[in-house]
């Protein structure tokens, strides 16, 4: 398959659409807009540096960016995904979705809520952290990216969660199975899941209790507990029971490895094959984030929305690649191809 000037002109017109609505710009306006920052994005992106050492645009773009909302950046990805989705028919397609974090390195004063501090207190370091859920499904051969947003220090995580599953819901036919991996595992997800109608796969920490119990069973079996979770929380009481699963050395037809797993669920019969080659895609997530790594826009700023919106415009490039052009050209040439042709447009005013 092969692509022409058309469809990188389309892609450069919907870049230039999601700039413009993010950050409230009006297109072809006597002001900057995503007609004129479109090309330095792109250039700082395929460079891998910084938006200024390549152009003369960055502080207006850098103020246009701290005058919007974090709410619109995502708001307007999110927008587009819908305006997309039909393109590989997502709205017919039964999908198994995972949640993921995925984190930038922060230098400088923390400031505000929107910084994370990680390890020791000793050896601490910043970090701006996104909160992503994508679609990992087996039968779909790219793990799409549909939502993401920034997460603060002391967020509701199952708050965040629960709204980004709102806002995916209605981009496909049905959720098939949630999965979260052991950084999710926590009473208040648990518990909130066991009232949702969608099926649901958390795994368990693996901690001495778990494996002493691993340790008893047979190979190539599997147990089940159960057991009543309460827990109090804004004056009201939850109360229900979860269900944990261990797998011993159980072997995935589609990996040939054998397993041992350890997950809540709220699933009477599991088709092991399908979730272990789901859950191996789910692995790649991380693939995909060192792809938008190679054409990561550089940033020293101490600026939420700035290093969000960046974040968000790297996201929109690797979904419109997996959309449009996955199977016509690599990741590196749509990102040139794309950029030559913004040079050509901006030529041609």
């Amino acid at each position: 398959m092969t692509t022409d000037s058309n469809d990188y002109l389309r892609t450069v017109k919907i870049l230039d659409t999601f700039i413009d609505r993010a950050l409230g710009l009006k297109p072809a306006d006597k002001f900057l807009s995503g007609f004129n920052y479109n090309q330095d994005l792109l250039k700082a992106s395929i460079g891998n540096t910084y938006v200024e050492t390549i152009g003369s645009r960055a502080d207006s773009l850098h103020l246009a960016i701290k005058n919007t909302s974090i709410s619109s950046i995502y708001w307007e990805y999110i927008q587009t995904v819908k305006l997309l989705g039909p393109e590989v028919g997502l709205p017919e397609k039964d999908v198994i979705l995972a949640f993921d974090y995925t984190d930038e390195d922060f230098y400088g004063n923390p400031q505000g809520f929107l910084i994370s501090r990680w390890g020791r207190r000793d050896t601490e370091t910043k970090k701006f952290k996104f909160l992503t859920c994508s679609i990992v499904s087996s039968d779909i051969p790219q793990n799409i990216p549909l939502v993401s947003i920034p997460i603060w220090m002391g967020q509701n995580i199952t708050h965040a969660i629960v709204w980004c599953l709102t806002v995916t819901e209605p981009m496909v036919k049905s959720i098939s199975l949630i999965m979260l991996n052991k950084g999710f595992y926590s009473k208040e997800l648990i518990l909130t899941f066991s009232g949702s109608m969608h099926p649901y796969l958390i795994f368990v920490p693996n901690n001495s209790k778990i494996r002493s119990e691993l340790n008893q069973m047979e190979e190539a079996t599997m147990e089940t507990r159960h057991s009543k979770l309460k827990l109090d929380i804004n004056q009201t009481t939850l109360k229900n029971e979860s269900t944990l699963r261990m797998l011993k050395q159980i072997f995935g037809r589609n990996t040939d490895k054998l397993y041992d797993w350890m997950f809540v669920t709220n699933q009477t019969e599991i088709d092991f094959g399908h979730i272990i080659a789901s859950y191996k895609r789910k692995w790649k997530l991380e693939d995909g984030f060192k792809l938008q790594d190679e054409t990561r826009i550089k940033s020293k700023s101490t600026d939420a929305n700035i290093r969000f919106f960046y974040f968000c415009y790297e996201h929109m490039l690797h979904f419109i690649w997996i959309i449009l052009f996955k199977d016509k050209v690599n990741f590196k040439t749509f990102m040139i191809n794309l950029y030559e042709e913004c040079l050509k447009r901006s030529n041609s005013v």
